[in-house]
This record gives C-alpha cells, structure tokens and sequence, in this order.
C-alpha cells in the first residue's frame, strides 16, 4: 500500500502544478536575476524596433489596352502583340542597364558619384525592392519599397514612365527588324526569282523544242502526217493501177485510123444527132433550143451527105485521120502518170516531215524532266517572293503603326503616390514580440530550473527517492538581514519590472511626437 503512495505521489510531484510552489519559492530566492531577463528581453525587442529600418512602398498600375478603333481597321495587314507578349516585354527591359541608370539618377544615388561596381551593387538592390507582376493578363503592377518615402514615390513613378518609353521602343525595334527580315528575304528570293528566269530561258533558248505545249503540237502534227501518209499511199496505189488498165488499152488501139467514104461519117453523125434529138424530145417539146439547135444540125448534116453523095468518087480514094480514141486514152495515161507522181512526191515529203517530228518528240521528251525541274524551281521561288511580298507589306503597317505607337496602348490606371505609412513589421509590433518573449523566457528558465535541478526541493521528492514516508516538514526560517536582504532584491526586481512600461510609455509618446 505504502508503495501505491509513493508512486501516485510521485506522479503528482512532476506535474506542472507540483512544481508551482517550487518555482514560486525560486522565484523568490531569484527575483533580480528574472526581472532583469525580463527587461533586457524587452528592452532588446524595443530597441530592434527603433533600429529596424522603415520600409515604405509605393506602386502603380499599368493597363495595356486590349484593342483601339485601329485593331478592326487593320485586321489582316499588321501583327497585333498580344497581352503576354507585352507583359513580357515589359519584364525584359524593366532591369535593362539603360533603365537601372535613370533610375540612379532618380532616386539620388548618383549624387555620390559612385563607381562602376557600386553601381552594381545598388542596381542589384534596387532590382531586389522591386516587384513587377501581373495581376491580370492587360494589367502590370510595379511595386519598390525604400525607407525613404519621397525616393520611393520618385523611383516607383519613373520605373512606369521608363517601362512605357522603354516598352514602345523595344516594340518599334522590334517591328523595324522584322521589316529588315523581311525585306532582306525579298531582295534575295527576287535574285533567285530572276536566276531561275534566266536558267529557264536559256535553256529554252538552247533547246527550241522544250517549250510549254509544243509536246500537244508534235502528236498532233506526226497523227495528221501519218494520216497524209496513209491517204497518199492508197491514192498512189490506185493512180497506178489506173495507169496499168490505160496502158493496156493503148496497146490494143492504132493512133491513125483509115476511112473509105465519107458519107459513112456523115451517117454516123446523123445518127448520133437524130438519137440526141430523141431523148431531148422525150422531155421537151420542139420549139426547145437545144432541140431545135439539133434539128438545124441534122438538117446540115444531111445537107453535107446530099452533096457528097452527089459528088463523083475516084477510085481507091480514102482518108487517113488520127484515132481519137488513142489521143484520149493517151491523155488519160499521162494525167495519171502526172498525178502519181506528184502524189508519190507528196508521200516522200510527208514521210520526211514524219521523220523530223518523231525527231522533234524525242528531243522533247528527253528534255522534258529538265524543263519540269526548271518550271519546279521557278515556280516554288516566285510563289515564295508572291508570299515574302505580302508579308513584307504587312511588316511594313506593323513598323508605321509602332512607329507611331499605336498598335500597342499603355495606361496609368494608378499613378504612384507617396507612401504616408511604412509598411512591414513596425516598432508596436516588435515590441509587442519582445514583452510576449520577455515574459515566456523567464519563465521557461525558471520552471526548467525546478524541473532539471538534483537538489531536493521538496517532501514529495524525499518520498519518491527514498521510498520512506514523510513523518513532517520544518520551514526555513529567515534572520533580520536575511530578510532585509530580501526585501531589497523584491524592491530592486519591481524598479526593474517597472522601468519596461516606464521605456516603452516614453518611446511611443516621443513616437507620435515624431521625435523618433
């Protein structure tokens, strides 16, 4: 039972409570010692909030313009920027060297006349107390915190004015190179545009036959030849057979023919007439010319055979005459000889103009994988210059439009100000901290001073040590001096206690006096 005692006591003597008294008793032995950590833990956050340096920012809004009455106009024909682009290039010449100068010459920091690597260093400074970022796609904020509040205004202003300035010349830079660009490409691709022209005519000129459609041409002529050739070889062919038949009915026929009477003539050509009258009769009646023209013609030839019958004939008296059978078929003989030939030498013409266009079509059909590789090239390199032309006339509104600063639009939508407060961690602040902490350590140090010192301290501890029951407890008992002793470090630890609010009353009074 005994030991279920001094367990539960022992439990009870560790807890927070347990030590209370303890540390109550030692607060008493120590009080100079805690009061003066108090008070310099106080008077130490004080004393960093009078040091710590005043931060005071100052910034202003930048809005980048969506679109103007230009945008719609020139749709098409110039290079709009979008918001990104102009976010970022404001970013890239915020921090630019031309920009850090100004802003030296701004704030005041050139006055000193520093160098080269202390001008470095405070650009970098600067560059730290700076903050651009972008709330909104259109819309820049431009933030610079300083402990001076007029340099920090003066900066804060001049970093838009510079962005602005900065941001629009970089624009119209950079529209003026891509014209340049551009315009380089044209001059080169129009060389190359005139060499391919040169190239191809040259080689048109060397090769006559490898110009565009003579390929059509050729076919078209060799198929109207082959059709001369064949037509010309069947009228030939029946141009001598004709010939051949004409010739065999020459050698059956005498070119001289012999006639005893002439009287037989004059009824051979009565009876042709009167056999003409008769068909004429068949259609017509005799008051007709043609058969009254017959009828005057047989009444001659019969006169003609009234008096040659009347006429006395000698003996063996004839007539010797041409055959007009053999003149005719003679003359039918040479007009088809004279046809032959000359059809035989249109054959031979044509069979040789064949041969120059088949000629031809070789020559430009061989050719042609030149001519379609020139035509490719000339093509493709007037296309590009057609395009590179366009391109460059747009390039050109997007530089006159930059130019003039009206493709892209800046705004102030919040001019900087000057900071009336400063912001941050401020005196009331630290102080605060420094009274929270002044009265959290002493504490700490005390109970971890109970709680880590080997000495007994208590009965409760005798118990748990030695496992022995407390029969009873002497209180300590004080001299005199002992207790004037006492009472002085009680008097001594509250004069200190009570100069901290005495410091701190004081320093906010001068504060908002503006002393400090």
């Amino acid at each position: 039972m005994s030991d279920w005692n001094s367990a539960g006591n022992g439990g009870d003597s560790r807890s927070p409570l347990a030590l209370l008294p303890v540390a109550l008793k030692e607060l008493r032995r120590r009080p100079v010692l805690l009061a003066s950590i108090f008070a310099v833990i106080a008077l130490a956050g004080l004393g960093v909030g009078l040091m710590l340096p005043k931060k005071y920012v100052s910034s202003t809004s930048i809005l980048v313009e969506e679109g103007n009455i230009i945008s719609p106009l020139m749709e098409g024909r110039a290079v709009a920027t979008s918001n990104r682009d102009r976010a970022s290039i404001l970013k890239e010449v915020a921090f630019s060297k031309k920009v850090m100068a100004d802003i030296l010459a701004t704030g005041g920091w050139m006055d000193a006349k520093p160098s080269a690597v202390e001008q470095d260093r405070l650009s970098e400074k600067i560059i730290g107390r700076t903050s651009i970022t972008n709330p909104r796609p259109n819309l820049i904020s431009i933030s610079y915190n300083d402990s001076d509040p007029q340099r920090a205004y003066r900066v804060t202003k001049r970093f838009g004015e510079l962005l602005i300035s900065e941001s629009l010349a970089a624009k119209a830079l950079e529209s003026r190179q891509a014209y340049d660009f551009i315009n380089s490409q044209v001059a080169q691709y129009h060389q190359k545009l005139k060499s391919s022209e040169t190239q191809l005519e040259e080689f048109r000129t060397a090769n006559p036959d490898a110009r565009p459609g003579l390929e059509g041409d050729t076919a078209g002529r060799i198929s109207q030849l082959r059709s001369i050739i064949d037509a010309g070889r069947m009228e030939l062919i029946e141009l001598r057979s004709q010939e051949s038949a004409l010739r065999a009915q020459l050698s059956g026929e005498n070119d001289v023919t012999l006639s005893n009477s002439r009287g037989t003539q004059y009824r051979q050509r009565l009876l042709e007439l009167q056999s003409q009258r008769d068909q004429l009769l068949m259609n017509y009646t005799d008051q007709h010319p043609d058969v009254v023209r017959l009828q005057h013609q047989i009444n001659d030839v019969q006169e003609d055979l009234r008096r040659e019958q009347a006429r006395p004939h000698l003996a063996g008296e004839s007539d010797a005459q041409f055959n007009p059978l053999y003149a005719e078929l003679r003359s039918k003989q040479a007009e088809a000889s004279r046809r032959a030939a000359a059809t035989a030498s249109r054959v031979a013409m044509a069979e040789g103009m064949l041969a120059k266009e088949e000629a031809r079509s070789n020559r430009i059909a061989s050719s042609e994988s030149t001519t379609a590789e020139l035509n490719r090239d000339y093509q493709v390199d007037r296309d590009i210059y057609q395009d590179l032309l366009k391109r460059r006339e747009n390039a050109r509104v997007s530089m006159n439009l930059d130019a003039e600063g009206k493709s892209m639009s800046f705004r102030l939508q919040e001019p900087a100000s000057v900071p009336l407060r400063p912001s941050g961690l401020r005196v009331s602040h630290v102080a605060l901290i420094g009274l929270v902490l002044a009265i959290v350590v002493p504490l700490l140090a005390l109970f971890a001073l109970v709680r880590l010192d080997p000495r007994v301290r208590s009965a409760q501890q005798i118990e748990r040590e030695a496992g022995l029951p407390v029969l009873g407890t002497m209180p300590a008992y004080l001299s005199g001096p002992q207790r004037q002793a006492a009472r002085r470090r009680m008097l001594t630890a509250a004069a200190v206690l009570a100069s901290v609010p005495v410091l701190y009353v004081a320093v906010f009074v001068l504060k908002s006096l503006e002393v400090l």
